[in-house]
């Protein structure tokens, strides 16, 4: 790993946190307070949370984007921890069934419709959205829903650049062995 990679792991992880600040500033903002009692009574128990986390990754099939979405409400006070811990532990019994749903069901990773539900596929576009009506909109619930958009996009392009700057050291074998 050379000084231009370890830069970019590092600026990958300044657009993470900063996607993760703006993503929780946007929900707060448009929750008014009614989005912390929807996923109250959503997350009312261990079971509920754990099953909200699966259906979620099951449709956006990434267990970590539900993951920062879950920090972020957690960050903004809309979420408790205990139900976080719920809809995490969710999200990765959502991945796990997700992959096997479609192992079994012989869809490829190719098919065009799996692929736009990706979130490295619906970011860019989340981004377009949130951008044009940051850009033209004047009411302020919307801008917050943009916000929201915007911050989501940041966040996960610089997931996104983190994995994508540490990708070559899965070829180096000592730091295989030393993980």
């Amino acid at each position: 790993m050379d000084f231009f990679s370890i830069l970019t792991m590092l600026g990958g992880l300044a657009l993470f946190l900063y996607g993760m600040h703006v993503l929780g500033e946007g929900l707060s903002k448009a929750s008014g307070g009614r989005m912390e009692q929807i996923l109250e009574r959503l997350t009312s128990g261990r079971l509920r949370a754990v099953f909200l986390g699966a259906v979620v990754t099951a449709v956006i099939q990434s267990s970590s984007a539900t993951t920062v979405m879950v920090v972020g409400f957690v960050n903004s006070g809309i979420m408790k921890l205990s139900s976080a811990i719920g809809i995490i532990m969710g999200a990765n019994i959502g991945t796990t069934v997700t992959s096997w749903l479609l192992s079994l069901s012989g869809i490829e990773n190719g098919n065009f419709w799996v692929r736009m539900l990706k979130p490295s596929s619906f970011s860019p576009i989340l981004a377009i959205v949130g951008v044009m009506i940051l850009l033209f909109s004047k009411k302020d619930r919307r801008r917050n829903i943009a916000i929201i958009f915007v911050g989501f996009a940041v966040l996960m392009f610089g997931m996104d650049t983190m994995s994508g700057a540490v990708k070559p050291l899965a070829d180096v074998p000592e730091f295989a062995n030393l993980l």
